[in-house]
């Protein structure tokens, strides 16, 4: 609830599948009302409608192509007509490629990857920020998915990792730019949470040294549960980075 006694209104990207779903229910399920956003409204409307019903929370689904700056407009134009306000956005839409050599991939390819991963969380930020500063009670929340990928790459995955390192600068300048207006901003990298984008971990992945190796995953749902501490804290506070991963993970020590 907001000092006001309202119901908080969400806005989670990439909100019908994965790490999102499950970010949306868990907001859900502690009051929030949530929109899930993304670019396939069937995928979206089956789960308003899941998620309403297991968790009896308001859930509304709206399409929309985060990379493309009017259809972010006409999102956040919605969310204003119909709630007023906004007090958390949670960036999480992306996508990545398979492992292709640096040489090898498109201009196409580095195009659709930046849009979606990056522009998109730019776009929905600037939108945001122009709301929860007109907004009252003032202020809001925005955390964005990082990954792993914002400090430390994995082989052959240039443009998801440029974009991700790109994704702390703008969580950082968020931060900044916001707290003059109770706007705080932060970011959760993520390491390997069960979702299908990567359900072929455990089968093996392309490691640095060359080598195909399992990794081991976390339940999307503690992913979750980080982001409600992130969005429970008072605006006065912030968790700037989070890093969220499986214990036994190759990544610490390079291995």
């Amino acid at each position: 609830m907001t000092a006001a006694g309202k119901t908080k209104i969400a806005l989670v990207t990439g909100g019908g599948t994965g790490i999102g779903r499950a970010i949306a229910k868990a907001l859900l399920e502690h009051g929030y009302t949530t929109i899930i956003s993304g670019r396939r409204f069937d995928i979206l409307q089956a789960a308003a409608k899941e998620l309403a019903a297991e968790t009896g929370g308001t859930a509304r689904a709206f399409a929309a192509d985060v990379g493309d700056p009017q259809a972010v407009a006409s999102l956040f134009s919605a969310i204003r007509h119909d709630f007023g306000r906004l007090d958390l956005l949670v960036n999480n839409a992306g996508m990545g490629l398979p492992a292709i050599p640096m040489e090898d991939i498109t201009f196409e390819q580095w195009n659709a990857i930046v849009g979606a991963n990056l522009t998109g969380a730019f776009l929905c930020t600037q939108q945001a920020m122009k709301l929860m500063k007109a907004q009252t009670p003032r202020g809001g929340r925005i955390i964005n998915n990082g990954s792993i990928s914002a400090s430390t790459p994995r082989p052959m995955s240039a443009p998801y990792t440029a974009t991700k390192h790109a994704i702390t600068g703008l969580t950082k300048s968020t931060a900044l730019d916001g707290r003059l207006f109770d706007i705080a901003c932060g970011q959760i990298d993520i390491g390997n949470a069960s979702t299908e984008m990567t359900a072929g971990m455990r089968a093996g992945i392309l490691q640095a040294n060359g080598e195909i190796a399992s990794e081991p995953t976390i339940p999307a749902n503690l992913v979750a549960d980080a982001v409600i501490y992130m969005a429970g804290l008072p605006l006065d506070a912030n968790v700037l980075t989070m890093t969220l991963m499986a214990t036994q993970m190759p990544y610490v020590g390079r291995g």
